[in-house]
C-alpha cells in the first residue's frame, strides 16, 4: 500500500487561525420525514465549515462530505427529521471527524413547494418558498440552530392611496354627489395606489430542545403583507386579490411590525432569550430603489414593546 503524503496536516507558512474553512454550494437531495404527513423532498444547497488552528495547513474537506452523506442517508430511514436538526447533526459529526477543530457550522438553503388554492375559484397552484436553516456548534456547548423562510407577497402604499382618496372626494363633489354618498363610496371601494412585490423574511434562533413549524413561519409572513400572491389567477381571483390588497395598505415598516406581533403571539412558548430577525424588502413600482425595514431582537424585547407600547396602528407618513 502506498503511503500518500498528508500535506494538510503540515505546518503553514503563515501560522494564523482561520474562523471558517470548508465547502460552499454543495447540492444534495434531501428527504425530510414528517409525522402523519407525506415526506418532503428538497433539492438543498449546503455550506459546511469548521475552524482551523494556526498549526495546521489545511482542513481535510473530504470529511465534510462524509459527515453530510452519513446524516442524509440516516435521515431517509429515520422516523422524522426537521431541517435545523439535520444541520445540527451534521455539525456534530463534523467535530467528530475534525479533531483539531473547536467549532463547526452548517447552512442549508432549499426551495419548498407549497400547494395552494386560490381564494375564489379554488384552483390549485404551486408556490415556491425559500427556506433555510443553520447550526453552529462549539465543543462543550449546546448547538445554536436557526430556521427561517422568505416569502413573496404584495403590498399597497397607504400614502399614495390617501392622496387618491382626497382626489376622488374632490371630483365627486364637483359633479354634485352628496357628502353622505361620497363617504360611503370611498370607504367601500378602495382607492388606487402603487403596489410593490415584497419579500418578507423571518429567521428565528431555535433553542436546542424546542421545535418550530416552517409552515407557521410562512403563514406569518403571508399574513403580514397587504395580500399573498398566487402563480395562477382566474379573473375572479384577480379581482379579489387586488381588492383585498387595496383594502389593506401597508408600508414596509408595517409589514415588519405585523410579523413581529404575530411571532410573539404564535411562539409564546419560546424562551425570552430567543433571537428573532425580521426583514421586509419591497420592490417599488414607481421608484428605482427598494424599500427596506428590519428588526433584530430577543423575544423578551419584542414582548415588552408589543405588550406595553405597540398597538399595531402606528401612524406613518411619507414625502
Amino acid at each position: 500500500m502506498i503511503n500518500l503524503p498528508d500535506v494538510q496536516s503540515t505546518r503553514p507558512d503563515v501560522a494564523i487561525t482561520l474562523n471558517r474553512v470548508g465547502v460552499t454550494d454543495v447540492k444534495k437531495l434531501v428527504e425530510i420525514a414528517r409525522k402523519g404527513k407525506r415526506p418532503i423532498v428538497l433539492i438543498s444547497t449546503f455550506d459546511i465549515f469548521v475552524d482551523l488552528p494556526s498549526n495546521i495547513k489545511g482542513a481535510n474537506l473530504s470529511r465534510n462530505f462524509e459527515a453530510m452523506n452519513e446524516v442524509l442517508e440516516d435521515a431517509i430511514t429515520s422516523p422524522a427529521y426537521i431541517i435545523e436538526d439535520l444541520c445540527g447533526e451534521i455539525a456534530k459529526r463534523l467535530l467528530d471527524r475534525h479533531e483539531y477543530a473547536t467549532k463547526s457550522e452548517v447552512r442549508m438553503r432549499s426551495e419548498y413547494v407549497l400547494k395552494k388554492k386560490t381564494k375564489i375559484t379554488k384552483h390549485q397552484c404551486q408556490e415556491v418558498v425559500n427556506i433555510f436553516a443553520s447550526a453552529q456548534l462549539e465543543r462543550g456547548k449546546k448547538t445554536k440552530k436557526t430556521i427561517g423562510a422568505e416569502v413573496i407577497g404584495m403590498t399597497a402604499c397607504p400614502c399614495a392611496q390617501e392622496m387618491m382618496r382626497d382626489l376622488a372626494i374632490d371630483e365627486l363633489k364637483k359633479i354634485g354627489v352628496e357628502d353622505e354618498k361620497i363617504e360611503k363610496f370611498v370607504t367601500t371601494v378602495p382607492m388606487a395606489t402603487h403596489n410593490q412585490r415584497g419579500r418578507g423574511i423571518i429567521s428565528i434562533e431555535v433553542p436546542e430542545e424546542y421545535y418550530l413549524s416552517l409552515d407557521d413561519i410562512i403563514a406569518i409572513i403571508e399574513g403580514s403583507v397587504s395580500s399573498p400572491i398566487y402563480e395562477f389567477l382566474k379573473r375572479a381571483d384577480e379581482q379579489d386579490l387586488v381588492y383585498t390588497a387595496h383594502k389593506n395598505p401597508k408600508f414596509v415598516e408595517d409589514c415588519v411590525r405585523e410579523m413581529a406581533k404575530k411571532v410573539v403571539e404564535k411562539f409564546d412558548y419560546l424562551p425570552d432569550e430567543t433571537i428573532v430577525t425580521i426583514k421586509q424588502i419591497n420592490e417599488e413600482s414607481i421608484h428605482r430603489h427598494n424599500a427596506f425595514a428590519e428588526r433584530v431582537a430577543t423575544l423578551a424585547d419584542l414582548r415588552r414593546e408589543i405588550n406595553n407600547n405597540f398597538n399595531g396602528k402606528m401612524i406613518l407618513t411619507c414625502d
